[in-house]
């Protein structure tokens, strides 16, 4: 197993798990300024983290799990804090923020079987559906704008089916896969 590495990236990811509690104690107060502020700088690093891996030469399969891990917590504190502050939004999404934990926790449990690990795929898909979650979930909040979150949840499973056909390709664990067109390509020319 590799050591913790104190780089740049590494310390956004544990910003991120760190900053998770504080998440939910302050959606449980009901503060949603703070929450709210919290959370853009939860996301901010998410952009960062990738973004400082690949230009510093950062970038390692313990990063790489790190990020996964603080992803699946963040939005999980962002479901925590729709249910919390926003609880009749939650009710009137519930079937998109059933289909956001699923996209989420499918993909884990297929790969958690298959290879005893977390997935940390990073397709392009997935980063994708990182950047836009943001923007979905505060029009949603601030504005009601539902459609835009709805279109965003379906990106994200269809971004779901991608990371499991991965898992059921692969013949081990691998982190940072572009898209399952790239693999299939790596494939094809063995």
């Amino acid at each position: 197993m590799e050591k913790l590495t104190y780089s740049v990236p590494n310390l956004l990811s544990l910003l991120r798990l760190i900053l998770v509690p504080f998440l939910a104690i302050f959606a449980s107060l009901g503060e949603v300024a703070v929450f709210l502020s919290m959370l853009a700088v939860s996301l901010t690093s998410d952009m960062l983290d990738g973004y400082f891996a690949r230009r510093l030469h950062q970038t390692t399969e313990l990063g790489a799990r790190l990020d996964s891990w603080a992803d699946m917590m963040t939005y999980a504190a962002m479901i925590l804090g729709l249910y919390l502050i926003w609880p009749q939004l939650f009710f009137d999404q519930i079937v998109f923020v059933s289909a956001a934990a699923l996209s989420y926790i499918l993909p884990v449990l297929l790969s958690l079987y298959r290879f005893a690990v977390f997935p940390s795929y990073h397709t392009w898909g997935a980063k994708l559906a990182a950047v836009l979650i943001a923007p979905a979930y505060y029009l949603l909040v601030l504005y009601d704008y539902q459609t835009f979150f709805q279109l965003v949840i379906l990106f994200h499973l269809l971004v779901a089916v991608e990371e499991m056909a991965i898992t059921l390709i692969l013949k081990r664990p691998q982190t940072n896969i572009h898209s399952i067109l790239q693999l299939l390509n790596k494939a094809a020319k063995k």
